[in-house]
């Protein structure tokens, strides 16, 4: 097992291992010479400042995260508020409501973009921020997600909120919302890295620059700029990834199997 393991990870990164060496080759090196050099002989960060005094990568990597977090915000708001009715209350089209909402991910988006596309013009949301987001304020994936995380949530702890007056919003965020912290960061983080590497819908909604988005913003690059140079490419793409990497490598403890009334704080 430890074998079958380890030959997928080498799989896994080896592309990832070429990209970063890539970057870092000087351009007296052949990148395309066979056999391929894997390591660079003259290692060089150049191409990383060129990139980024070139580029307003600095730009590019603010609107990044600032739409990421905004729709991981949002995402765990309206997710959390559509998933705990659907787990925890009793109304009647309550099933038929949820397997509504789990079938649109069946969904392609290439359906529904037309549509999006001509409600963020009618909503005057087009090179906005908000018009980035907005296709994705709430997914069907999360709300099943956080319900199935919300119904493994032990009842006594949500009756005994209520013996204490706790009303429903109350009990949604003080009991529920701590219960269930390993699934929130789970969705978390496929929103974040699903917005953060989102490169259609921006490119639909964006022409002006100064909204561009990391996956926009490395896609000049390969445009007349810098003629297809790959190192420089590579070198914008390794910029765009890091705080992918470092998210995951941040939050990384907090997706484990726990009991789901140990995220309760008394």
């Amino acid at each position: 097992m430890y074998g079958l393991l380890t030959a997928l990870a080498f799989i896994m990164l080896v592309p990832l291992f070429w990209l970063i060496s890539t970057s870092l080759k000087s351009p007296a090196e052949n990148i395309f010479q066979f056999p391929p050099q894997l390591l660079p002989a003259q290692p060089t960060l150049q191409n990383f400042v060129k990139v980024w005094l070139s580029e307003p990568f600095g730009q590019y990597l603010f609107n990044s995260t600032l739409v990421a977090g905004l729709t991981v915000g949002l995402n765990l708001l309206f997710c959390s508020l559509a998933a705990y009715p659907l787990a925890r209350l009793d109304f009647r089209g309550r099933d038929l409501i949820f397997t509504a909402i789990v079938s649109t991910i069946m969904i392609p988006f290439q359906i529904v973009m037309i549509p999006l596309y001509i409600l963020t013009v009618k909503l005057r949301l087009i090179n906005t921020y908000l018009g980035i987001i907005f296709p994705s304020l709430a997914s069907a994936f999360g709300i099943f997600l956080l319900r199935q995380a919300f119904m493994g949530v032990p009842k006594e702890l949500e009756e005994a909120a209520r013996m204490d007056g706790c009303s429903e919003l109350g009990i949604w965020w003080h009991i529920m919302l701590p219960a269930i912290r390993p699934a929130l960061v789970t969705l978390a983080i496929f929103v974040f890295i699903g917005s953060w590497s989102d490169f259609l819908w921006p490119l639909i909604v964006l022409d002006k620059p100064e909204y561009y988005t990391l996956p926009l913003g490395v896609a000049t690059l390969a445009g007349t700029t810098f003629s297809l140079d790959w190192r420089l490419i590579a070198a914008g793409s390794v910029i765009s990834i890091l705080p992918v990497l470092f998210l995951f490598l941040f939050v990384q403890r907090y997706i484990v199997p726990t009991d789901a009334g140990s995220g309760v704080k008394g």
